[in-house]
C-alpha cells in the first residue's frame, strides 16, 4: 500500500489568511479605552505594557507624584499601589492608604 506523498500547500492556499495592514485592519473591540483614564481601562492596558524599573510605565504620573512628595516629606515613605489605584503612606504611627493624589496632597499639607 503506497500513499503519494501530497503537495505542499502555496501560501495562496484555502488555509492561508493573509494578515491587513494595521490601517485596514478593524478597531478592537471590548472594553478597553485607547487613552482614558478609567480605572478598569487603565488597569487592562497596564497588563499589556512593559515594567520599567518596576513599575508599570501605564502609572508612571503616579509613581513620580509619590516620588516627589517622598522627596519633600523625609520623615513618611510614599509609595503608589498598581494593584489597589491609591498611594500609601507609612509613617511612624502607623499605614494609612490614601485613595487620590489630591487627598494625599491635602493630607500633607496639613
Amino acid at each position: 500500500m503506497t500513499h503519494p506523498i501530497p503537495a505542499p500547500r502555496t501560501a495562496r492556499g484555502p488555509l492561508h489568511y493573509p494578515v491587513l495592514p494595521l490601517r485596514m485592519r478593524p478597531l478592537p473591540a471590548g472594553p478597553v479605552c485607547s487613552r482614558c483614564a478609567h480605572p478598569s481601562c487603565r488597569r487592562i492596558r497596564a497588563e499589556k505594557l512593559p515594567i520599567l524599573g518596576g513599575h508599570k510605565a501605564e502609572y508612571r504620573d503616579e509613581h513620580a507624584f509619590a516620588a516627589a512628595l517622598q522627596a519633600r516629606n523625609r520623615h513618611l515613605v510614599i509609595w503608589y499601589g498598581e494593584k489597589t489605584g491609591s498611594f500609601w503612606v507609612a509613617s511612624s504611627t502607623g499605614l494609612a492608604e490614601v485613595p487620590d493624589a489630591r487627598t494625599l496632597a491635602q493630607l500633607l499639607a496639613s
